[in-house]
């Protein structure tokens, strides 16, 4: 299974975005030159350009992409993580939090993610050498087979929900306690040569998000990557 077109131009777009993040060295910098150069300058007076990057997660480039319903978001994603991780330290672990919206959706992520024969593991296998470890909540508690040395040596994706950190049950509230078993990651939170130590990317529907990601008019030959309000 490959990108089609569309998709490929999305990934391009946030590799083009990473680039300017190198060279500006400001995560807002770089974000508004990318716009300002690609469809012109922001004017929220006529509806042109896109409006500058909100700052709402210090110290981590936070970034929208849109495509059209049933885009290919997922496999957008499992082929934008070898985008993400080649622009910065190569050697730094290759961890993923991958984000569910609902908890009926997380079996079917961790079973597709997973399976050597569903096309998203399979291109997970082709971009990162066979080096895959998919892991839920209940593995993670347990450190099962889960510490820096695999970590190091691998991509490891966490699978959760919203719901299980919104922690509105006992249960939910275990993600959230002091757990021995992973007491040795608390030295490995921040790289040590000055790039994030985390990316945040977020994947919408251009339908379901409109109204959130910018009031300015879209250009229509550039209409997937864009901030969140």
């Amino acid at each position: 299974m490959e990108l089609k077109p569309y998709q490929a131009g999305v990934i391009r777009d946030i590799d083009l975005y990473l680039q300017y993040i190198q060279a500006q060295k400001r995560y807002d910098t770089a974000y508004n030159r990318f716009w300002q150069e690609a469809i012109g300058d922001y004017d929220p007076l006529n509806g042109t350009g896109i409006r500058p990057y909100q700052n709402n997660v210090p110290g981590v480039p936070h970034v929208c992409v849109k495509v059209p319903t049933a885009g290919g978001k997922t496999f957008i994603a499992v082929n934008a993580l070898r985008t993400l991780f080649d622009a910065f330290a190569t050697d730094a672990p290759k961890a993923v939090v991958w984000l569910i919206p609902w908890s009926n959706l997380l079996d079917q992520t961790v079973r597709n993610l997973s399976d050597p024969a569903h096309p998203y593991r399979q291109k997970l296998n082709s971009l990162f050498n066979h080096r895959v470890a998919i892991y839920q909540k209940k593995d993670l508690l347990q450190g099962a087979n889960f510490n820096p040395a695999v970590v190091q040596s691998q991509l490891s994706v966490f699978v959760l929900s919203f719901g299980s950190l919104r922690a509105t049950k006992k249960e939910d509230r275990k993600i959230f306690e002091e757990n021995g078993a992973l007491a040795i990651f608390a030295i490995q939170t921040r790289s040590d040569d000055g790039s994030p130590s985390c990316f945040s990317i977020t994947l919408m529907s251009r339908s379901a998000s409109l109204s959130r990601a910018g009031r300015g008019r879209q250009n229509p030959a550039r209409p997937f990557f864009q901030r969140l309000s």
